[in-house]
């Protein structure tokens, strides 16, 4: 905890310093007397426990700041530190009509930036990918790192980059021509997981969801480059693009009619798990939550003597059961139905807290406005730890523009890191293949 420290009732002469350039101080412990003489180490050992949003600041700071970022002495120094699991979110703002961008031929830059979310101060920041190169989109998040996935139809391209010093480490090609797959990301300290499952392209104007492939990489040594394929069960439908990973597993929503894909990455095998009253939920996702998976639905049985309500259903450890762990308050449900105008939502978990982002408008001319990014509710936040909703207004560096096309707000669980330990593997890889 942090105490004033007040010295206007002591007594103590001046001091002076003849090398230095006396100035109005406006608190002891940021005396620059001090620590200007703090020997390079021990200061770099105290800028690893700085805060997340401190390292985004600290690069326009000075140059050597900016160097220390990237500096592999100071990124070990870091990794050997323990530290604090920040639960954060980061959306990026999606034109819709870039996922038909195999089929129309458009040509669009898209502006690679991000917004952070902080839920414990409901605080919002920015971050930009001056790196990252054009026809690319955000596909996954962990372990502080984004996977964008190249846009343009057939072997997939895929980036890992970490947002606060804004590193590109790529991975090897896929090999399966796919349109847009859904992408699954599970970075530890010690390994990197990536499956791409769906949108096989059967035919320059046809696909169908058929395989999945895998990449691993860990420190033992050990990776397979797509070498690990495995069939989809029939008749699935991947629409949301996104998968899930929690107790080793991937996990994603198949449609026509509800159930879930889990795809269990040590055995290479693909299953379906019944989805609980999958007759009546409206726009179910998955997500997952201090390491359980969780579907998040509307539940709407008209016909029945049932109130509509939002559930969180959490998948048992038998795999095959789910439990409600969490039911929206019934005045709180009606009033989010009224905001979200059965337009849909989406889900994203990370730690105590799940975020329900109440998807755009069709139509963003719209006499009422219902749903532009800059209304006054974004969506609502549900804190597991004090059981709680929260409405999240919009994001303040978002300007919603009525002309051009419409976009969407994507988002994904972020723990913000400075350095991944595996980052380094996939580069030593990388350095590996292109030499071959």
């Amino acid at each position: 905890m942090d105490h004033d420290f007040n010295t206007s009732s002591l007594n103590i002469p001046p001091i002076s310093y003849p090398n230095f350039v006396t100035s109005p101080i406006t608190s002891p412990w940021m005396d620059a007397r001090i620590w200007s003489r703090i020997p390079p180490r021990l200061l770099d050992r105290i800028l690893t426990f700085l805060p997340p949003t401190a390292f985004f600041r600290a690069r326009s700071v000075c140059k050597r700041f900016y160097a220390l970022l990237f500096s592999p002495p100071f990124l070990d120094l870091y990794l050997q530190i323990p530290h604090q699991l920040h639960t954060w979110f980061i959306f990026f703002m999606q034109n819709v009509h870039i996922t038909n961008m195999a089929t129309n031929n458009t040509t669009h830059k898209p502006t690679f930036e991000a917004y952070l979310l902080n839920p414990n101060e409901a605080s919002w920041h920015r971050v930009h990918f001056p790196l990252i190169p054009p026809g690319y989109s955000p596909s996954a998040s962990s372990g502080g790192l984004i996977c964008w996935v190249s846009n343009e139809p057939g072997s997939k391209s895929l980036l890992l980059s970490n947002p606060i010093i804004g590193s590109i480490s790529p991975l090897p090609p896929t090999l399966a021509p796919r349109l847009f797959p859904s992408v699954g990301l599970a970075v530890t300290n010690s390994s990197v997981d990536v499956t791409v499952a769906g949108d096989d392209m059967v035919s320059p104007y046809a696909v169908k969801n058929l395989s999945s492939e895998s990449f691993h990489l860990d420190n033992g040594g050990f990776y397979s480059v797509w070498g690990t394929t495995c069939c989809l069960p029939r008749l699935c439908s991947l629409e949301s693009g996104q998968m899930v990973h929690a107790r080793g597993k991937f996990y994603c929503m198949n449609y026509s009619p509800f159930s879930v894909l889990e795809y269990d990455v040590a055995a290479n095998n693909w299953s379906k798990i019944q989805a609980p009253m999958r007759r009546f939920l409206r726009s179910p996702t998955l997500t997952e939550s201090r390491g359980r998976l969780l579907l998040v639905a509307a539940v709407e049985k008209s016909k029945l003597n049932v109130p509509k309500s939002l559930r969180l259903w959490a998948l048992q450890e038998c795999g095959g059961a789910w439990a409600e762990v969490e039911r929206m308050p019934h005045q709180l449900y009606l009033q989010f139905e009224e905001v979200e105008g059965c337009r849909g939502f989406t889900c994203i978990g990370h730690g105590d807290f799940v975020f329900i982002m109440i998807k755009q408008q069709e139509n963003r001319s719209s006499s009422h406005g219902h749903g532009n990014i800059n209304d006054n509710k974004l969506g609502l936040l549900f804190d597991f730890y004090r059981k709680n909703w929260t409405w999240i207004g919009p994001c303040p560096y978002i300007i919603n523009d009525d002309g051009g096309d419409r976009q969407e707000l994507v988002g994904f669980a972020y723990e913000p890191r400075l350095a991944t330990p595996t980052s380094g593997l996939v580069d030593h890889l990388a350095a590996q293949l292109s030499s071959v």
